[in-house]
């Protein structure tokens, strides 16, 4: 079930995370989830793909997610 826009993506992300990293979670997931279509735990395994996009330019800061410096 990829995500055609941000207001899609599952309610903890969208409130978790800022509007750019919410674009890098919905296209890392929508990519992973075409990659892995034979998968059995396609769906889990694209969202990990999608957290793992989100965290190579955001960290966790606080209790809020803010861009790496230098990213």
């Amino acid at each position: 079930m990829p995500y055609d826009g941000n207001d899609e993506l599952p309610e903890d992300v969208q409130d978790a995370l800022p509007e750019h990293a919410q674009e890098i979670y919905r296209k890392a997931f929508n990519s992973a989830w075409d990659q892995y279509e034979d998968d059995e735990d396609r769906e889990a395994r694209a969202h990990a793909v999608a957290w793992s996009a989100v965290k190579d330019e955001y960290e966790k800061t606080d209790g809020e997610w803010q861009k790496k410096d230098g990213g």
